[in-house]
């Protein structure tokens, strides 16, 4: 299923917190984001630093400006992308099982500091294939349209503006994207009414594990959802190497379960490092290319 969106429809799920970390801001200055418009909200905002940390507020103040208005102008010209389907599903140790293709995962194994944490997998939160029952999950690609990311080449400062907005762009398209599969497209939690804060405290049911982020850290894998999702039809291609184009790209899985959480695969031992190479059918060398943070 490919969904298209306006640029003011997902602009509202942007987490400014990244954007503003992007150009070298600490966290608290995202929340002029909240603020109302008007120039006494922005003149409290600004008065509520210290004195010596106001010329940098009114810094971050300016930059929210422009890129406001950034997103005013691209919204006249472009849109966002998304392709989502739902896969049947099953658990096969390490592995999942999404149309009867085989997709492995890499589970925690280093040492834990509490006693009796268990040591996950994603494939946890799916059933088992010995249960019989089949289960679902979803995967899904967002992305938004490639000629974006070359507006303003010949100025450096609005050059950056249009990139850091545009990965902004992306993730708030899977951001949308989830609300959209929880409530209608899959509709396992219809009745959800979640603030955007909400959404970004990740206070929904279910988690989307992106490719590259630390439950799911094997970048390689973006061939496997490639075969799923076919991310073409929405303007994604794959280097050699797996990396996605355009850059403001986002692939990922959806899972649906109660106790979903997100979690960091950490470091791996050479064992688990050789038995994912096998299960993926890859070289030792060429598996240790993509996991090098996880040895």
């Amino acid at each position: 299923m490919i969904v298209n969106y306006k640029i003011h429809d997902v602009s509202e799920y942007i987490n400014w917190i990244y954007f503003f970390h992007a150009w070298g801001f600490p966290p608290k200055f995202a929340t002029i984001a909240d603020m109302h418009g008007c120039d006494s909200c922005r003149a409290l905002w600004i008065a509520g630093f210290k004195e010596e940390e106001r010329p940098k507020a009114c810094e971050a103040m300016q930059l929210f400006k422009e890129a406001s208005r950034m997103l005013d102008q691209l919204d006249t010209a472009y849109q966002t992308h998304a392709v989502i389907v739902l896969v049947k599903a099953n658990a096969d140790g390490d592995d999942l099982l999404l149309d009867d293709k085989r997709f492995p995962l890499l589970r925690q194994q280093a040492v834990k500091q509490e006693k009796n944490q268990p040591f996950l997998c994603l494939s946890d939160f799916v059933r088992p294939l010995s249960s019989g029952i089949p289960d679902k999950i979803g995967a899904f690609a967002t992305t938004i349209d490639a000629a974006m990311e070359q507006l303003y080449a010949e100025d450096d400062y609005l050059h950056m503006l249009i990139q850091t907005l545009s990965d902004r762009l992306a993730e708030a398209t899977a951001e949308k994207l989830h609300e959209d599969v929880r409530k209608k497209i899959w509709g396992y939690a219809p009745n959800e009414n979640l603030s955007i804060k909400d959404l970004h405290n990740e206070k929904y049911q279910g988690i989307r594990p992106a490719v590259g982020y630390p439950s799911l850290p094997d970048q390689s894998v973006n061939f496997l959802l490639d075969e799923l999702l076919n991310m073409k039809q929405i303007g994604i291609s794959l280097t050699e190497n797996g990396m996605m184009k355009p850059h403001a790209s986002v692939c990922g899985l959806m899972f649906a379960h109660p106790a979903s959480h997100y979690f960091s695969i950490g470091k791996i031992g050479e064992d688990q490092l050789t038995d994912y190479a096998a299960r993926r059918k890859m070289s030792i060398e060429e598996t240790k290319k993509y996991l090098a943070a996880n040895l």
